[in-house]
């Protein structure tokens, strides 16, 4: 069972970064966290999860939303088991709690949240005007 815990949310005014972190636990006798693709979701109130950004988990490629390319920055630490997501240029509406998640797919990219097995508890971001 892979633990994830975000970290990192806040409130910033408009224009301003947060740097948000995932640690993930990944059981000794498992697959290591390389193995595992890694990607952010949100939820804005009243709206569904939505795709932020992904990692993929051999060659370390990556993928943004339309909303945040450009702006959002995904990386990854696995000596660490870390990720994370750097935001820049912070909008209100990228007001909403981010979630960490992980999987374990073949090699291409994920971007449903149904295709993640698992999931940090989320970080809440508030952008203000």
């Amino acid at each position: 069972q892979v633990q994830l815990v975000e970290s990192g949310g806040g409130l910033v005014q408009t224009g301003g970064s947060l740097r948000l972190a995932c640690e993930a636990s990944v059981p000794t006798s498992g697959a290591t966290f390389g193995a595992y693709t890694m990607a952010w979701f949100r939820q804005a109130p009243g709206k569904e999860h939505e795709f932020v950004a992904v990692i993929l988990r051999s060659s370390g490629a990556t993928s943004y939303a339309d909303s945040v390319k450009g702006r959002f920055f995904i990386s990854r630490d696995n000596a660490k088991n870390m990720v994370y997501l750097q935001m820049n240029s912070l909008k209100p509406e990228d007001t909403a709690i981010y979630y960490c998640a992980a999987g374990r797919f073949g090699g291409g990219i994920e971007y449903s949240r149904y295709s993640y097995t698992y999931w940090g508890q989320g970080t809440q971001v508030t952008v203000y005007s």
